[in-house]
């Protein structure tokens, strides 16, 4: 990874493109460090942390901390993923946008694109007018009147629709996916916390310097795992009939046809984890019940500690891993797209038995990305269980970490690879 970085710095038009990336980053971060009027910032963090385990929680992460400190960047990018998500689906079941999508070409990738854009300012709208109600229901406002409450709707609105255009900026002038990149700087931010924290409870006391190495072992052993699945792939061989077009000769060629093991990527963890918190920011929202109470009881057993939560945490994501593949990856239009184009796979006839092998396949792979994803995420909590430290990052934040790390590089190496090309051929 350094050897590419090094090798596209050395290279004018990529070390531009890379100088543009990182000015993007800066500027994000600078945002996060702006705090909206009228806010009481630490009345807030001690609010947010008793949140932790809720969906407040799971936004504070996304966001590198810029939730828990209200600044103009405090919904981060969530709008925007949350957008992408809701209009992905639509196009699924809504005909009109399918055909968009697939035949719409580049004018119909525009349209999906602009309708994105402005699904992201409604649910901004709708999540800062949701934040600012939290604020001064629990008396975190030092101001709530009604221009207090304007400035600090719109403040997170335009912080929100900013973070969609310096991704977009990025997408076009910079290097790789603008709004991976910007997710990328929010959760590493959190890491000199989280070292800080653990050198702070080594100086205490209150933490074992054999735990902190566990922490880090762990972390790497993680990241190795997540390296190797990320590029893990089942290849089906597809062979092409000969045909004859005029006088030539065309087919006769054998292919692959790749299915990655994780093809879903993070959704399936982000939609589990904001599913499986829902009874815990309820429960967050309503008085406290009274010790050894039945109300109390309910609330440990839906606390992101207990097993309860784990077991269903755990089945949420297998079952929208199977979910996000059978959108992403069709059996019956790739066994079509293969019998129109002269295809089929050795030993299975064109048409049902290629369309049922392809989802034999499909169902075998999901399985175990879907148990991968399942222990990556599952892991972390399981040590905050049991060391009773917060490791302040989740498996969830290593996937995002590592899988933009490695989309970066990969689009360094294909962008000097098409340069040695295009020298080579002038």
């Amino acid at each position: 990874m350094i050897q590419t970085i090094r090798k596209a710095w050395g290279i004018p038009e990529l070390r531009k493109k890379i100088l543009f990336t990182l000015l993007i980053l800066v500027i994000y971060r600078i945002g996060s460090a702006i705090p909206v009027p009228h806010v009481n910032v630490d009345l807030l963090g001690q609010y947010l942390d008793n949140m932790g385990t809720t969906i407040l929680g799971l936004y504070n992460v996304m966001s590198g901390g810029a939730f828990a400190q209200a600044t103009v960047f405090a919904l981060g990018i969530q709008p925007y993923i949350n957008s992408s998500i809701i209009i992905q689906l639509l196009t699924i079941a809504i005909p009109a946008l399918e055909r968009l999508q697939r035949e719409g070409g580049e004018e119909g990738k525009k349209k999906i694109q602009s309708i994105t854009r402005y699904s992201t300012v409604a649910i901004a709208v709708l999540q800062a007018v949701g934040y600012y109600f939290i604020m001064k229901n629990y008396g975190i406002l030092s101001n709530s009147g009604l221009w207090a409450a304007l400035v600090i709707i719109v403040s997170f609105v335009a912080g929100s629709s900013f973070l969609m255009w310096l991704g977009e900026q990025c997408n076009e002038f910079g290097v790789g996916n603008g709004i991976s990149m910007i997710l990328f700087a929010g959760i590493i931010s959190r890491v000199p916390t989280m070292i800080s924290g653990m050198y702070s409870g080594l100086m205490a006391g209150t933490m074992a310097w054999w735990v902190i190495l566990m922490v880090v072992v762990g972390i790497l052993a993680l990241v190795v795992l997540i390296v190797f699945v990320n590029d893990a792939e089942r290849r089906i061989p597809v062979q092409y009939a000969k045909r004859q077009v005029g006088r030539k000769m065309y087919g006769g060629q054998s292919s692959t046809l790749p299915m990655k093991v994780n093809m879903s990527g993070v959704l399936p963890i982000i939609f589990a984890q904001s599913i499986a918190t829902i009874p815990a920011t309820i429960g967050a929202f309503l008085p406290k019940p009274a010790a050894g109470s039945f109300g109390e009881a309910v609330l440990n057993a839906i606390d992101s500690k207990s097993i309860l939560y784990l077991a269903i945490y755990f089945v949420l994501i297998i079952g929208f891993s199977y979910f996000y593949a059978s959108i992403q990856f069709n059996p019956v239009e790739i066994s079509n797209n293969l019998k129109r184009n002269g295809g089929f796979i050795p030993g299975f006839r064109p048409g049902k038995p290629t369309s049922d092998f392809i989802a034999k396949v499909l169902n075998k792979i999901t399985l175990f990305g879907a148990l991968y994803l399942g222990v990556v995420a599952i892991l972390p909590l399981i040590a905050d269980k049991f060391s009773k430290t917060s490791l302040g990052i989740g498996g969830t934040s290593v996937i995002i970490v590592v899988g933009v790390a490695l989309e970066t590089v990969q689009v360094l190496e294909n962008q000097m690879l098409m340069r040695q090309y295009k020298g080579f051929l002038d």
